[in-house]
């Protein structure tokens, strides 16, 4: 038999894919969107309005539901004025502070809450190999998000839920986020490593991270869990495989710093850092990663 959730960023491109994968499971969807026009009533898959900035939801969405998988926040890849600075923000704390006041002005019988988070938590680093206790001081924009995002599930726990954050790493998808943005200049034969090309970047396939999502559900795993396949790679090898699998050459020189810099401003920090993120904490508690290497996720999404 499978149980009532409520997700939250359920149309974004992990949504849709866990989305389909807890309906495969015979699980209930209840779903919050903040476009009237995605409101869909099906027998497992019913859509709720809200709206976080108005602090507005119409609360039948917990009806029946034991866990929550929040997944909302408006995308980090857009250039990074004030505005948009503050809608990073904004829309990851203000869904879960909306989240809980809801559950607990209402009591709401929640068991559980799966947060998203980022392993931008993390400082860049060539050398450090990330695990999930690490706490350090930095206090550049994305972690200051994270931390912010972070620190927005400690709340819940004073109302007897269980919380877990899953710091995700960069998801690799046929159709939607990084992967055919990486891909697009590669297939015009224009392609080339960003920077050095020597950080590292920690990738995970979106099936392996649907599948995960499901193993900290399915296992009541609580705390914090970074969300990337065992084996990270440098950002020049990422490009470098891509090109192989899709029979292109690479002969442009790498993109320098200052150009990426001049060009996207403060946001290219998502194009340039560092971070070598380790998933040994996940695979000890019993997960096991379908795609390890690059290359065979790769092979599999293109």
């Amino acid at each position: 038999m499978g149980q009532t959730l409520l997700i939250t960023g359920a149309t974004g491109l992990v949504g849709k894919a866990l989305v389909k994968k807890c309906l495969a499971h015979g699980d209930t969807v209840h779903y919050l969107t903040t476009r009237k026009s995605k409101i869909k009533s099906e027998a497992n898959y019913k859509g709720f309005y809200w709206n976080p900035q108005k602090n507005t939801i119409d609360t039948a969405c917990f009806d029946g539901v034991e866990v929550v998988i929040n997944l909302a926040g408006s995308s980090i890849a857009q250039r990074w004025t004030k505005a948009a600075k503050a809608s990073i923000l904004s829309s990851r704390t203000n869904a879960l502070e909306l989240i809980h006041s809801s559950i607990e002005t209402h009591k709401f019988p929640i068991q559980q809450i799966i947060s998203a988070s980022a392993i931008g938590i993390y400082p860049d680093s060539k050398t450090r190999y990330y695990e999930e206790e690490f706490q350090g001081t930095d206090a550049s924009f994305l972690r200051t998000v994270v931390k912010s995002w972070e620190g927005r599930l400690k709340p819940f726990q004073s109302l007897g839920i269980k919380t877990t954050a899953v710091r995700i790493g960069i998801v690799l998808d046929a159709k939607e986020g990084a992967l055919p943005k990486i891909m697009g200049p590669i297939k015009q034969y224009i392609g080339s490593a960003l920077g050095t090309g020597e950080h590292w970047q920690s990738w995970i396939h979106i099936d392996d991270l649907v599948r995960l999502f499901r193993f900290v559900l399915e296992s009541k795993l609580e705390g914090v869990y970074n969300a990337v396949a065992p084996n990270p790679v440098q950002q020049k090898d990422l490009v470098k495989s891509i090109a192989k699998i899709i029979k292109r050459p690479l002969f442009f020189p790498k993109v320098p710093e200052f150009a990426l810099q001049m060009l996207l401003g403060e946001m290219s920090a998502i194009a340039l850092e560092s971070q070598r993120v380790c998933s040994k904490k996940i695979e000890d508690a019993g997960f096991q990663y379908q795609y390890h290497e690059l290359d065979v996720a790769l092979e599999n999404l293109l």
